[in-house]
Formats: C-alpha cells, sequence, structure tokens
C-alpha cells in the first residue's frame, strides 16, 4: 500500500530569476550533470529569429541538453501564456515518460503562473472589439482609454504602462466584453494541484549593483554579436514590413527589440539606444524580481555565493527529503 505522506509525482525543477542573473547557466550544468531536459520558459525565446537579444541558446548548448519551446512561432505570430502551458505540459509529460527530469528555466511570470497554477476562464478575443478600441485608440489617444482603463480596473491601470497598447486595449476588451475586469478575472483563477512535484529555485543578486552591471555587460556583448544586424533582418521580414503597428506585436515587445527598432527608425542615436535598452532592462528585472516575490513557495538564492546551497537543495530535492 502506497504511503500517503510520500509524494509520488514525478519530480521537476523551476529555476526562476530576473534577466541576467545565471540562470541559463545554472540550468545547463544541472541538465547536463543529470541528463535532464531544459524547458524554456521565456516570452522571447518563442519567436524565431531573437536570438541574440534574446539571449537564445545557441546550437552548441541545444546540441549538449535538449532544449523544448524554443522558436515555436514567427515573429508576427502571437503565442498566448494559456498556448504555452498547454504546450510545456505535453512537453514535461513526455519528458517524464523518457525517465528524464525536466528543468524549467526563465524569467515569464505569466507563464510560469499559467502552468503551475492555471489560469482563469477569460473570455476568449473578439477581433471586432479589439479592432474598433484600436480605432478608438487612434482617435482620442491611448491615453485617454489608460484613464479610462484607470476606472474600470485600478489595479490593471497601475500594472499596465499608459504606451502599452495592446494590453490596455484586452483589459477594455474583456471589460466591455464581460462588465468584469481583466484583474477580477485573473484573481478568479481555480488553483488545481500541479502533477509535478516542483523544486523552485530563484536566482537573485543579493547586490543590485552587481546585477545591473552584468545587465549592462550583457547588452554589450549582445551589440558586439550583430544585434542590430539581427533586428535590420526582423524589419525586412514582409509579414512585418506590411504592418502599421510592428511594434504592438509581442515579439517586438520583447526588451531591447522595441529600443532597437526606433533605432534604427533614427529615433535614437548609439548611446541614446544603449541607454534607453539598459534601463529598460533593468526595469524587466524589477519587475521580475517584484513577481517572484509572490512566489511563496519559492526558495531564494544569490548566484554568486549560494552555489553550495543551491547543491544542497537540488540533493535533499532529488533524494525526496524536501517537498516544496
Amino acid at each position: 500500500m502506497t504511503d500517503p505522506r510520500i509524494d509520488a509525482r514525478p519530480p521537476a525543477i523551476a529555476i526562476m530569476g530576473p534577466t541576467a542573473s545565471g540562470k541559463t547557466a545554472l540550468a545547463l550544468a544541472w541538465a547536463t550533470r543529470l541528463g535532464a531536459e531544459i524547458v524554456s520558459v521565456d516570452s522571447a525565446l518563442v519567436y524565431r529569429g531573437l536570438d541574440i537579444g534574446a539571449a537564445k541558446p545557441d546550437a552548441g548548448e541545444r546540441a549538449q541538453v535538449p532544449h523544448h519551446l524554443l522558436d515555436v512561432r514567427d515573429p508576427h505570430e502571437r503565442y498566448s501564456a494559456a498556448d504555452f502551458a498547454a504546450d510545456a505540459m505535453a512537453v514535461l509529460r513526455g519528458i517524464a515518460e523518457r525517465g528524464n527530469i525536466p528543468i524549467l528555466v526563465g524569467g515569464t511570470g505569466l507563464y510560469f503562473r499559467a502552468l503551475l497554477h492555471g489560469l482563469s476562464p477569460m473570455p476568449s478575443a473578439d477581433a471586432a472589439l479589439r479592432a474598433a478600441i484600436a480605432e478608438e485608440g487612434a482617435a482620442r489617444g491611448w491615453d485617454a482609454l489608460h484613464a479610462e482603463l484607470a476606472i474600470v480596473d485600478p489595479a490593471a491601470a497601475r500594472r499596465i504602462k499608459v504606451g502599452d497598447r495592446q494590453r490596455i486595449g484586452r483589459a477594455l476588451e474583456v471589460w466591455r466584453t464581460s462588465g468584469k475586469s481583466i484583474s477580477d478575472w485573473q484573481n478568479a483563477t481555480v488553483r488545481r494541484r500541479f502533477p509535478f512535484r516542483v523544486l523552485k529555485l530563484v536566482l537573485c543578486p543579493t547586490d543590485r549593483a552587481l546585477l545591473h552591471a552584468r545587465i549592462e555587460a550583457r547588452f554589450d556583448a549582445m551589440l558586439a554579436a550583430g544585434f542590430l544586424d539581427e533586428v535590420r533582418k526582423l524589419r525586412a521580414d514582409p509579414h512585418l514590413r506590411g504592418l502599421a503597428e510592428p511594434l504592438d506585436l509581442p515579439a517586438l515587445r520583447a526588451v531591447g527589440y522595441r529600443q532597437a527598432w526606433r533605432h534604427l527608425d533614427g529615433a535614437t542615436d548609439a548611446t541614446q539606444f544603449r541607454a534607453e535598452a539598459i534601463a529598460a532592462t533593468r526595469q524587466l528585472a524589477k519587475r521580475q524580481s517584484t513577481w517572484l516575490r509572490g512566489e511563496a513557495d519559492a526558495r531564494w538564492f544569490d548566484p554568486a555565493s549560494g552555489r553550495a546551497s543551491l547543491e544542497m537543495a537540488l540533493a535533499l530535492f532529488l533524494n525526496g527529503c524536501a517537498h516544496p
């Protein structure tokens, strides 16, 4: 008879953290040692052509360890958190059936939430209403629509920037379709038991200046590797070139890409572009850290000083002694 105190679910490891915190290096090291497989939890890495600027694992890294959920959409296509959750669950089950351990690694909080906790049954998209809201935004100004959102859904308005037309439009679409705010829908998420036993680890430098330095160094390395040439290639994509507002696409909202696109439009010089991109990446890291503080069962480690503690947490988990 099975002991009810034993968690018989297959194991999975989640390595979370802000951008440039060292998640990828740790995941590769552990996956190589354990014979594990890596599942990307990153909303930029799902897009083909977003390689250098998204710090996508290169061909050598992919040959070393199996990677999943990279390059699953073209940049002009959309990929929702619900799409990710469904695809990731299928991948996780396949990895478990092969007798391997999945290592979930990334910094997209909404993807993690969709997979680990589930999403509320949000109203489906209404293409006609979405188009009408876009026309309204062009006519009245998106600041006016953001002000409207602040009245019907103050919590969403605090999260969504005035310039984020896609998210403003979706929030108003949900409100006008259902009479219920998108925040209320999100808070109504039905929790369900995840079919894997997950070790949740957060890599985050305790010294914010160190993280900022890592962000700056990584961005300069991306520039040296040809990031702007990568964006020029995206700009030549006929699917993107024909769009009136290409920067509204989820793929091009990825940090760095929007700033590079504007720079190539002549809106900024090289110095301004670099400063804006680094500032946007720092803001992303701050948002990611804020979200992670809401993961009550996650364990935090400093990547510079906590390696021994990380190894201990892994060993205990794999031996069945730690149950998050």
